[in-house]
């Protein structure tokens, strides 16, 4: 049986990366014999290295500049790639490939398209030529079918590996926060603001759920994660800027549920199988695949209006598509979906 050798590339980012994840096993069942290698950015470099099919993860530091990318492409030219997927198809991936398809064994490439005239289309005249909903992680699997039996609709839950340290950390954490009790994890930061739920409907969200405990997962800099908290510190807990991000993708595993607007740890419950709801408003890309996460959202002819949260909303009330989502909504679906 012939031995393949995949490389996966995909620098960055984190919902990015973890969307990417949902092929590995994909490609392991096509090429069972398969040899699988991954390239990242080395701030990534613990994300990847999660992926159990992954046999080992390439790390380009951002300090190194083009003489570490140059240096990087003639190592891996010397692994003599059967497979290279570029999932990523930007400057840095394409370079890459120069490398890699001047080797005297020549992969069979694919390349995940970004589709910059739909985008153009969308984001300057309001014409949405993508699927709807646009489901990243279908994006992903779809330059697959060149290599056979991948199709768009078979996703497979992803399979990481936490470490021991990791899961010790993350369940003594929910003994001493939730106790016997489901904890439901919050998410309300992002990395553009415009995407963020408002933050008085977390809190209404909150009050709303008296029974419940809930964690709030976030960055160092989301300093308003503590508002929340202070709602009701003996069942609302701020570790936002506590955990790594190796560690709030585990406890994201661990929760009940999770309610998230479009970012990573959104991502991070699609591929592990963990019940959320999505809370989306403007950005175009962010849907999920799995039938445990219900999306919540309002019909507005102005969505999507935004790849990622950048840029201006045109209605007049400031995001008009996220506000609409009330908390009293979300808290029924979050009740039905937890007694499921």
């Amino acid at each position: 049986m012939e031995k393949n050798k995949v490389l996966i590339i995909r620098f960055s980012s984190f919902g990015d990366i973890v969307q990417c994840s949902s092929v590995v096993e994909l490609i392991r069942q096509r090429f069972s014999t398969s040899e699988l290698h991954w390239v990242t950015r080395k701030d990534f470099e613990n994300l990847v290295k999660l992926n159990t099919g992954v046999n080992k993860v390439w790390a380009l530091d951002k300090k190194s500049g083009f003489s570490g990318l140059i240096q990087l492409a003639l190592e891996l030219r010397r692994q003599n790639f059967t497979h290279v997927y570029d999932a990523h198809n930007n400057l840095r991936s394409r370079i890459l490939k120069i490398f890699l398809l001047s080797n005297f064994f020549l992969p069979r490439l694919v390349t995940r398209s970004k589709d910059r005239w739909k985008r153009i289309l969308l984001f300057k005249f309001r014409i949405n030529r993508f699927p709807k909903p646009f489901i990243g992680i279908a994006s992903y699997l779809e330059p697959l079918k060149k290599w056979g039996m991948i199709k768009r609709d078979s996703p497979q839950l992803v399979s990481w590996k936490f470490s021991e340290d990791t899961e010790a950390k993350i369940n003594n954490l929910l003994k001493e926060t939730a106790g016997t009790s489901k904890v439901i994890a919050l998410v309300p930061s992002a990395a553009w603001e415009m995407k963020r739920w408002p933050l008085d409907h977390w809190k209404k969200l909150i009050k709303i759920l008296p029974e419940n405990k809930f964690v709030v997962l976030g960055g160092k800099e989301d300093l308003f994660c503590q508002e929340l908290a202070d709602i009701d510190p003996s069942r609302v807990f701020n570790l936002a800027g506590k955990l790594s991000l190796i560690e709030s993708c585990h406890l994201v595993q661990k929760s009940a549920l999770v309610i998230s607007a479009d970012t990573g740890l959104l991502h991070v419950a699609d591929v592990l199988g963990v019940k959320a709801l999505s809370l989306m408003g403007p950005t175009a890309f962010g849907f999920t695949i799995s039938s445990l996460i219900k999306t919540m959202e309002v019909d507005l002819p102005c969505r999507p209006c935004t790849k990622d949260g950048r840029g201006k909303c045109s209605q007049s009330v400031y995001q008009l598509c996220m506000v609409d989502i009330t908390p009293a909504s979300v808290a029924e679906a979050a009740v039905e979906i937890i007694r499921e």
